[in-house]
């Protein structure tokens, strides 16, 4: 399938699979005559697999450094926890739950101090 179709199965846009090309995230795709791109059913897949962990909080160096292992995945969705191929990137994860940790500490900081200096009590988490 082209560019166009492939993106649209994936749920993103042609200008994403060129990136995740140009990123390493995703081989260069065989081409046509014509010099046009062609997708198959693996790489909609992966594509699909890139953006679940994307959406995860992983960045797009945390996903190259792991995407020589992607193909270990089955389907086109992550494993549920313990499944087969989830402890494949389990150092990339650490780090990135660290980095979370600390960037919820410092925000948390960040709003303490400006509540503080605007005499906001604290309110319910609700909020």
């Amino acid at each position: 399938m082209r560019i166009g179709d492939a993106a649209a199965a994936a749920g993103t846009t042609p200008r994403a699979l060129r990136f995740y090309e140009q990123r390493g995230l995703l081989s260069p795709p065989p081409r046509t005559a014509t010099g046009q791109r062609e997708y198959g059913q693996r790489e909609v897949s992966r594509v699909r697999i890139i953006r679940e962990l994307l959406s995860l909080g992983l960045t797009v160096e945390d996903v190259r450094g792991c995407a020589d292992r992607l193909q270990l995945l089955d389907g086109d969705t992550l494993p549920p926890r313990g499944g087969p191929g989830c402890s494949m990137a389990s150092g990339v994860v650490r780090r990135r739950l660290a980095a979370l940790d600390a960037e919820i500490t410092r925000l948390s900081r960040v709003r303490d101090q400006l509540a503080a200096r605007a005499g906001v009590e604290e309110e319910a988490e609700t909020a």
